[in-house]
């Protein structure tokens, strides 16, 4: 659907689509002569493209569809193999391998895109539907690097679109009586946070994977690699094992960070961090020179920001455990006690109790746990989202721009993407690759420095070699221009 509707005729057709939106969605009846006999004209409904149609696309694209007004029209996918039961579940969209492609023969038949493509291609696919005008529901991490995290918050602001990034929890109950607990004064002033996950349950911490290897015949692998470097085709990377290298992914933090973390970057009063250290475990191989350990996400990692809050009482200390690591279960928990759940958990420390919630931020409860009673009095006061994540982003795109409400529209989500990435950072360059360097002594060490982020420029102030991983260098024909 164009920004620019000047006739009567696409003024009449958003109107209907508002107005049928929020019919499905309970808000009120639409009288049965407006609907005929419950059926929606094609034309009346919203476009969707789906840029990655396999894998968590195809379930994006199903949970989209769930809303009567929706329509899938165009399909996109690099591999043939991960687009099979998207094509059966949407028989009549048209289907392509390149998105730009995509974009450039449909644009005037799309309305908004769902990208949900490898992490480095995040970035390209959704700012191109933007700068057509395409409203955006872009999967977790917004972005793979910090510079596209924060190019696309700016996109938002400047193309005016309706935007949301795939972390589900943030449209959750849990985060949203996570902070009622909070404002109610319940544990006081929080003074520090920490999060984890069970991932990574892909391969990580190995040496980048060598043989010949014949591309398939469904895969356009070098559209695969899109922004990524040159390099020869290997099974190791796809389809799913692509998030535990940097070329591709960003590791654990990257997958769930944006669900775990996202209760401490909603309700405390946070934006960037100051600075970052961690500590990481890596896999030794073997002494082979020549394999590239730095090419591999980390087995497992710890990763510690400091944030000044904004309201200037001080720093509020974060942190992060991935790998089957965890932090000291806290001495109010029963040794019996579900600490966090099986995908990981956040826990808020404060000056008068704690506040433990699982993935997601769901089941929220204090500790111990004998004081819920307490909380339970603690009156409701945040709007809830009973469509869900996707289905809140359908009916806003209908609605339109500034006029419907999104959970992590990218004025959110890109500042929040940013500080997670600077985690990233810090890991990347915990252990360095200096280019200068051939033979033993080119990896060095340096998981001890704490990297001090001036967030207003985008820079390490103290490492300068850790700002190439900042801002990716794209391959040549790819370029990310506002």
């Amino acid at each position: 659907m164009s920004q620019k509707l000047k006739s009567k005729s696409k003024g009449s057709r958003r109107k209907f689509l508002r107005n049928a939106s929020l019919a499905a969605a309970g808000y009120f009846i639409v009288p049965r002569h407006v609907l005929g006999k419950g059926f929606v004209a094609p034309s009346d409904k919203l476009n969707i493209a789906g840029i990655g149609a396999g894998g968590k696309g195809e379930s994006d694209l199903t949970s989209f569809a769930k809303n009567p007004n929706v329509n899938i029209v165009a399909l996109v996918d690099v591999d043939d193999r991960q687009a099979v039961k998207s094509r059966q579940n949407f028989p009549r969209a048209k289907y392509y391998k390149d998105f730009r492609e995509m974009l450039a023969k449909e644009k005037n038949n799309i309305d908004a895109c769902s990208v949900s493509t490898p992490d480095h291609t995040h970035a390209v696919a959704t700012l191109a539907a933007m700068q057509l005008g395409k409203h955006v529901y872009t999967q977790k991490p917004l972005t793979h690097d910090i510079y596209e995290a924060r190019i696309l918050a700016q996109a938002a602001k400047k193309y005016k679109v309706v935007t949301q990034m795939g972390n589900q929890g943030g449209s959750g109950d849990g985060v949203r009586r996570m902070k009622e607990i909070y404002d109610a004064g319940l544990i006081g002033d929080i003074v520090e946070a920490q999060a984890w996950t069970n991932r990574p349950i892909w391969p990580q911490g190995i040496a980048k994977p060598t043989g010949n290897h014949s591309i398939p015949s469904e895969l356009d692998w070098n559209l695969w690699l899109g922004t990524a470097p040159k390099e020869d085709y290997n099974p190791a990377y796809l389809p799913f094992n692509w998030r535990g290298w940097w070329n591709y992914g960003t590791g654990a933090l990257g997958d769930m960070a944006c669900h775990i973390m996202d209760p401490i970057y909603r309700i405390l009063p946070i934006d960037f961090p100051s600075s970052a250290e961690c500590s990481i475990a890596n896999q030794w191989t073997g002494m082979n020179q020549e394999a590239n350990y730095t090419a591999s996400c980390p087995v497992s990692s710890i990763i510690h920001l400091e944030y000044p809050r904004k309201d200037k009482k001080g720093i509020l200390k974060v942190s992060w455990y991935d790998g089957g690591l965890l932090p000291k279960r806290p001495d109010e928990l029963l040794p019996e006690e579900e600490f966090g759940n099986w995908d990981g958990g956040v826990l808020f420390i404060g000056t008068k109790g704690k506040l433990l919630a699982d993935c997601y931020g769901a089941n929220p409860r204090l500790l111990p746990l004998s004081k819920n009673d307490s909380a339970k009095a603690v009156k409701e006061t945040i709007k809830r989202v009973p469509e869900g994540h996707y289905l809140q982003w359908v009916n806003a795109c209908i609605a339109g721009y500034g006029k419907g409400e999104t959970s992590s529209n990218f004025e959110y989500a890109g500042p929040f993407t940013e500080s997670i990435l600077m985690g990233n950072l810090a890991i990347r360059s915990a252990l360095y690759t200096d280019p200068k360097v051939t033979g033993w002594g080119k990896n060095k060490f340096t998981g001890r420095k704490k990297l001090l982020w001036d967030a207003k420029n985008m820079k390490v102030t103290n490492f300068d070699e850790a700002n190439q991983f900042v801002k990716r260098e794209y391959r040549d024909g790819w370029s990310l221009d506002l």
